[in-house]
């Protein structure tokens, strides 16, 4: 560790997820055909968790903080700031994360949410740690992924409605004797940014009674099919970028986290990084895809599966609408706060 910067680590881990569970028979049934084989085969989700008319943003991302912060050991007047990393939020305004805040009471917390689709806890988490090395004032940063797409889906639309999920995750970031996190990059093209997404209720197109007449703009929507060499290619290129600035290979990594949102682009990638699908770690097949929140649930899954030792290398990637994408390595540490 550099003497001029301070070491970064994850001291804690918690997800949400809602208690309601939709099936792949469930989906084929309301679908009217048989989605299973290919759910299940190609993106390896076998069912999925959707909010109740209840539960919102703000509930999940308030119930993975508190299992995050409960695993670091600290209470809400040890949290310096607070990062939501979604797009799905609360509101249109205000900030999901200052509802978040009131609702954990974390006075001493500066707020503020990111949105870079699914891109969004990597960029988060990048965020988060230099912010830690770069001000003094800040030791600890709560750090949340959270997604609700279900209250964007066409239940009509079987390319969405079979894939995307509601959940929450979320980490402690903070200062430590020993590095952590050692290396970060950002990729965005913005070219392909009207090809997926939620295209109307923002400045641009207001929600009227003929976009909700149409009903396509107001909901997610698949445009154009992004080219499978968009992950296939671009998450082995940007992996192997991070990893040449810490000094590491592929083969040095013990557990890689990848977006979640289709199984078979996750073996071809690691089958062209020349890794045994044993080394990621996936969820999913019971939680879905849950975009900016698959990567922190996939880790306190790992986590509480006892797949992380001290010292071993974690490599996080993630990508969605944006087109977005990001990737980051650390060093899984045990917190030092002697």
């Amino acid at each position: 560790m550099s003497d001029a910067l301070p070491g970064v680590i994850i001291s804690g881990t918690g997800h949400a997820v809602p208690s309601r569970v939709v099936t792949n028979a469930e989906l084929s049934a309301q679908l009217g055909e048989d989605i299973h084989p290919f759910v299940s085969g190609t993106l390896g989700i076998h069912e999925r968790r959707w909010c109740a008319a209840h539960e919102s943003t703000a509930d999940l991302a308030v119930e993975a903080a508190r299992n995050a912060m409960q695993a670091a050991g600290v209470g809400a007047e040890s949290i310096d700031l607070l990062i939501v990393a979604t797009d799905t939020p609360e509101y249109v305004s205000p900030a999901t994360s200052s509802v978040v805040q009131g609702r954990l009471g974390l006075t001493r917390a500066g707020t503020f949410d990111v949105n870079a689709g699914c891109a969004g806890f990597v960029t988060a988490l990048d965020v988060a740690w230099k912010y830690l090395r770069a001000d003094a004032r800040y030791s600890r940063v709560l750090v949340v992924g959270v997604y609700v797409m279900s209250r964007w889906l066409d239940q009509h639309d079987k390319k969405t409605v079979t894939i995307f999920a509601d959940g929450a995750g979320a980490v402690v970031v903070e200062r430590d004797l020993h590095d952590g996190i050692l290396a970060s990059e950002l990729y965005a093209d913005g070219s392909l940014a009207n090809d997926m997404g939620i295209f109307a209720g923002g400045a641009h197109e207001p929600i009227t009674s003929d976009v909700l007449r149409d009903g396509s703009r107001n909901h997610l929507r698949f445009v154009r099919k992004y080219p499978s060499s968009v992950n296939e290619e671009g998450w082995p290129r940007i992996v192997r970028s991070v990893l040449s600035r810490c000094d590491a290979a592929p083969d040095d990594v013990d557990l890689w986290l990848w977006t979640q949102v289709n199984r078979s682009t996750i073996e071809a990638v690691m089958q062209t990084l020349g890794q045994p699908m044993q080394r990621a770690h996936t969820v999913m097949h019971k939680w879905g895809y849950t975009g900016s929140a698959c990567l922190p649930m996939a880790l306190d899954d790992a986590v509480r599966a006892g797949r992380l030792h001290d010292g071993d290398l974690v490599v996080f990637t993630g990508s969605g609408a944006g087109l977005a994408m990001g990737s980051l390595a650390m060093r899984w540490r045990t917190a030092d706060r002697a």
